[in-house]
């Protein structure tokens, strides 16, 4: 029997958490890098796979299929020996994580990517931004993440709806919480600093997934260092000229 083909990059919140729960559960796959910034997402051969052009996708065989919640629950149902934590067999909580899936794409997806979009990648990448986005994001993501700590962190809760393993849900919102590190520490402290409940359910995740999380989202880390050394950078260069004009004006 062939490894599942998981066509990814790890600079893709959905992408990590499709690697680390194939890691964890000993799902062998083949990881095929889809390098987003080189934008062979686009490609004619990658579109044959997913004709959205958008990563994650998986080729099981024959069977082709993308959207990264889709996936876990597919790889949940489909491989024997993945823990009945990550998607239950008992109907009334798999509907409850099915919900919490069907909100992150329309509320923490969608605040947390347009922002690290606008404030993070559209600059590192020359492409133009937008304040307006920025604010809307903003707001949609503080909503967001007081309801996950309100709704589903009531409580010692160690993961969602109070469970005391996670699931797939957990999975996928603490990988998208997780691109905010791409916005600089002072930043991220700014969203997450007054959320302790979401920073211990977020390393609870962590260690529970550990060593796989760390190693999924090296390549994150490796472009939050990049992006702060570019503007580091520029902003050396914008200061320069000032200095000078000011040494000028002493002569």
């Amino acid at each position: 029997m062939q490894p599942v083909k998981v066509y990814a990059d790890r600079r893709s919140q959905p992408s990590r958490a499709v690697i680390i729960f194939c890691r964890v559960n000993q799902i062998d796959f083949e990881e095929v890098t889809v390098d987003l910034f080189k934008s062979q997402h686009l490609t004619p051969e990658f579109k044959k796979v997913n004709p959205m052009g958008q990563v994650p996708a998986i080729v099981d065989g024959r069977f082709k299929l993308f959207e990264s919640h889709a996936i876990l629950r597919y790889l949940a149902s489909v491989f024997p020996g993945v823990a009945d934590h990550w998607y239950p067999a008992d109907l009334f909580t798999r509907a409850k994580i099915e919900s919490i899936l069907d909100w992150h794409h329309t509320n923490l997806r969608r605040g947390a990517a347009t922002l690290v979009q606008h404030t993070a990648l559209a600059p590192f990448l020359g492409l133009t931004t937008s304040p307006e986005a920025v604010e809307q994001a903003e707001k949609l993501l503080m909503q967001s993440l007081g309801v996950i700590e309100s709704l589903w962190l009531k409580g010692d809760a160690k993961f969602l709806l109070g469970n005391p393993q996670p699931s797939i849900a957990d999975l996928s919102l603490v990988c998208e919480i997780m691109q905010l590190e791409i916005l600089g520490d002072e930043v991220c402290d700014r969203f997450l600093g007054a959320h302790e409940k979401i920073l211990i359910w977020m390393d609870n995740v962590r260690k529970t997934t550990s060593p796989h999380f760390e190693e999924a989202h090296e390549l994150l880390f490796q472009v939050k260092a990049r992006m702060l050394q570019s503007k580091a950078a520029a902003s050396n260069q914008a200061f320069e000229p000032s200095t000078k004009l000011k040494i000028a004006s002493k002569l």
